[in-house]
């Protein structure tokens, strides 16, 4: 088979190679392609380059060697170089689309092939590339010489190959500059590339080994020397400059990583065999497969790729190839990574029960030593079955003598890790059947804790494993959980909302029932004493029989909200005041009654009923607290002994430093009464001149109420009542002096002015017959419109006086 050959040719190889023309073109080539391959073919010499080289300076010259892509599907696989004339020499063959190199050889092994020319033929030659496939690869581009270049570029290796990866894979991905200062350096690494990719990403990749302008190139990858390297921040490019210092860090590809290694073991013959092996192309699995078992060793990732790829394919690798694999990734070494740790579980997985235990038991060994010494906490032990036989048990009494001790004494110790190590250790001692009857009530409590602390530690997906694979375990955790709920409801109920525990067994576990059933009765919208029913119903138990369920459900309703003394009381008469004293829930009923509004009645009533049922458990300040509210209650009830201011101050003394609602609840009380009708009038002769403050004061926000002023428009006897309390007791102090008169002025005058003629004689008459015609005579006088309130006042007084 011959090809289309063509010669470009021009005397001055300037920028761009401009003048170029068709020296001998083959006439089976079509103008549009000349037309689109002179610019492919064109060549400009590096600056500095002599105007008249000599034959030594034009050898030392780089060759433009490249495979280019035409827009009709075709190719030219074509070499320029410089010529004696300072200009330049293109030779090119035309591949027709569809067409492939002869013996399907890949473009970059005509690199060396001995029919390039570098003039102009004058008769018709045999196309370069019709020996190819008896000559094969030559001039630098043997396997011997690949591998040593392979070496030698090294540290620059895995990058390269994983962005000419990305360059054959991607068309819009960067553009891939090798810099390097000779051209056929350039073709080697072309040659290390496609060696690699899968055989139709090499066949298509375009290149040249050399360019002034690799932005203006079409090529997928490019070759420039060091004075044209573009920048390498520049995001059209992929730069990897050879002469400079040597690239930091790893590169995140594990099968660039792979290749790379291979090509420094100058092992290419591997990548045929990885390519017989099944997987997507560019997989790492088979590449890092046939590494290993070819005893190359890999990094971690690359160990995992190998792993995950046999653990989907087991059936794809023989006995013999699957003990090398296997070998290989329990070899002693100690950068192994939670993910090869995690794929080499999945190999196992798959190979349980497919191969003898001589292959599963090493890998499982290897991970139980990696769950107890590694430090990954998501690292599951093996199936149990992986042990089987004798060989099985050989591994299992091995490490049991390496890790037993350090396993039993870290559960001991408490595992640092945590609900997940622990879990996790828990899981391995049973595997080896170490035994952990001394250990494990610590292990227990510790772990429920954590739990109870931390809810999201719970959501380890090992431990329901852990509850289903061991009954003891998980008896004694429930049975903790349930210990432990009543002191901390809100923890349970949370731990229960993010793991399902498996407590439908045969364990009574009351608390942990009514922590599993609070959300739902809280959504159903209900009020919070149905809530607290449904709870205890969860239960299973009465709070006669077990007090303490009713600590538990207390905590779930409430929470740290204080419950309202009207749930107090409902609370306490539904359960015995002995069931509340050992749950310890009576301190939720004595701040609900000291919490109450001052205008909530329910709060005296239920201190009332927390002294008679607790009447040894609270302390002096508190129960004088509570007295003062029972106190409230009596003086409403008309049943409060004589003595009321003096009895309110001694009280409130004694509950120092009281609640403002106790406080409120008391003098409003006291207030209330005196502002009455029917009050005693030696209470009011007392409180006025009690000269104590808050009490006045009470007794001055009682008679703004809505109902005071109700009872002054509608009761003249009421309203005069009101003017002659408001007038009197001149010498009771500052404080009565300031409320009464903000009393006359603010409250009675401007109902009083309200009143209709007739009934302001009503309240005269009231007046009159509650005092003398004098405190008539101040009622007219400090009812009339011209007078201001101090004169009218110091009349008032002064007539009362001398009444």
């Amino acid at each position: 088979m011959s090809l289309a050959q063509l010669h470009y040719t021009a005397a001055t190889a300037g920028d761009g190679g401009s003048g170029g023309r068709f020296t001998a073109v083959d006439a089976a080539i079509p103008g549009p392609v000349r037309a689109e391959a002179a610019p492919l073919l064109a060549y400009a010499a590096p600056t500095g380059t002599p105007e008249r080289p000599t034959d030594a300076e034009l050898r030392a010259l780089p060759v433009a060697f490249g495979f280019s892509s035409l827009s009709d599907g075709s190719h030219l696989v074509s070499r320029t170089v410089a010529s004696g004339t300072s200009g330049f020499h293109a030779h090119a063959v035309h591949l027709p689309a569809d067409t492939p190199l002869p013996g399907r050889l890949l473009p970059v092994a005509a690199w060396g092939a001995s029919g390039w020319l570098s003039s102009t033929p004058g008769r018709t030659r045999p196309d370069p590339l019709t020996s190819l496939a008896l000559a094969g690869p030559s001039g630098g581009l043997s396997r011997d010489g690949l591998g040593d270049f392979a070496v030698s570029r090294g540290p620059w290796l895995a990058a390269v190959l994983g962005d000419i990866r990305r360059a054959s894979e991607d068309p819009s991905a960067p553009q891939v500059v090798l810099v390097e200062r000779h051209s056929a350096d350039v073709a080697r690494w072309i040659a290390l590339a496609v060696a690699v990719l899968p055989r139709e990403h090499a066949e298509r990749l375009t290149f040249t080994t050399y360019t002034r302008h690799p932005g203006a190139a079409a090529h997928r990858v490019v070759g420039v020397q060091p004075q044209d390297a573009p920048d390498v921040r520049d995001p059209r490019f992929r730069v990897h400059v050879t002469t400079g210092p040597r690239p930091a860090g790893p590169v995140d590809d594990a099968w660039a990583a792979t290749a790379a290694r291979i090509w420094r073991h100058r092992a290419p013959e591997l990548f045929r065999d990885a390519a017989e092996l099944p997987g997507e192309p560019f997989s790492a699995g088979p590449l890092a497969v046939t590494a290993l078992g070819a005893g190359i060793a890999l990094a971690s990732e690359e160990r995992a790729a190998a792993a995950d790829w046999a653990a989907v394919r087991p059936y794809a690798l023989d006995e013999k190839r699957t003990q090398q694999l296997t070998a290989a990734l329990t070899a002693p070494g100690e950068d192994r990574t939670p993910a090869e740790c995690a794929a080499a579980l999945r190999l196992l997985t798959a190979l349980d029960g497919r191969s003898p235990a001589a292959v599963t038991a090493p890998l499982a060994a290897l991970l139980v030593t990696e769950a107890v010494h590694g430090g990954d906490v998501t690292l599951e032990p093996p199936a149990r079955s992986a042990f089987a036989g004798a060989a099985g048990q050989r591994a299992v009494d091995a490490l049991v003598a390496e890790l037993g001790e350090d396993l039993l004494a870290e559960l001991t110790a408490g595992a640092a890790g945590g609900v997940a190590r622990t879990v996790q250790l828990l899981r391995v001692a049973r595997l080896l059947g170490l035994d952990r009857t001394e250990v494990l009530p610590g292990v227990v409590r510790r772990l429920a804790g954590a739990l109870l602390d931390d809810a999201e530690a719970g959501t380890c997906p090992a431990l329901p494993d852990l509850l289903d694979e061991q009954f003891d375990v998980r008896t004694a955790l429930l049975g903790e959980l349930d210990r432990l709920a009543p002191d901390d409801p809100a923890g349970a109920e949370r731990l229960l909302a993010r793991v399902p525990l498996p407590f439908t067994g045969t364990q009574a576990l009351p608390h942990l029932r009514m922590c599993a059933a609070a959300p739902g009765a809280k959504a159903r919208g209900a009020g919070r004493v149905e809530v607290l029913h449904t709870v205890l119903r969860a239960a299973g138990m009465s709070p006669f029989s077990e007090p303490l369920v009713l600590r538990t459900a207390v905590g779930l309703v409430w929470g740290r909200d204080g419950l309202t003394a009207a749930e107090g009381l409902a609370l306490l008469g539904e359960t015995t005041s002995d069931a509340h004293r050992t749950a310890g829930t009576w301190r939720h009923l004595v701040d609900a009654a000291l919490a109450a509004p001052a205008d909530d009645e329910d709060g005296p009533a239920l201190a009332h009923d927390v002294l008679r049922a607790f009447p040894q458990e609270i302390d002096a300040r508190v129960r004088a607290g509570l007295l003062l509210l029972d106190f409230a209650r009596e003086v409403r009830a008309g049943t409060a002994e004589p003595g009321w201011a003096g009895r309110a101050r001694s009280l409130r003394e004694g509950a120092e430093p009281v609640e403002p609602s106790v406080r409120d609840h008391a003098y409003g009380a006291v207030a209330r009464r005196l502002l009455a009708p029917d009050r005693p009038e030696a209470e009011l002769f007392a409180c006025v001149h009690s000269e104590d403050e808050e009490l006045i004061a009470a007794y001055g926000r009682a008679a703004r109420r809505d109902e005071v002023a109700a009872l002054l428009r509608t009761d003249p006897v009421y309203a005069a009542d009101c003017f002659t309390v408001w007038t009197s007791h001149p010498h009771a102090g500052d404080a009565w002096t300031r409320t009464r008169t903000a009393l006359l002025e603010e409250v009675l005058r401007p109902v009083v002015r309200a009143l209709s003629p007739e009934e302001v004689v009503a309240v005269e008459a009231g007046v009159e017959s509650a005092g003398t015609s004098r405190t008539l005579d101040a009622f007219r006088a400090w009812n009339r419109p011209s007078r201001s309130l101090g004169r009218l006042g110091r009349r008032i007084a002064g007539r009362v006086r001398r009444g």
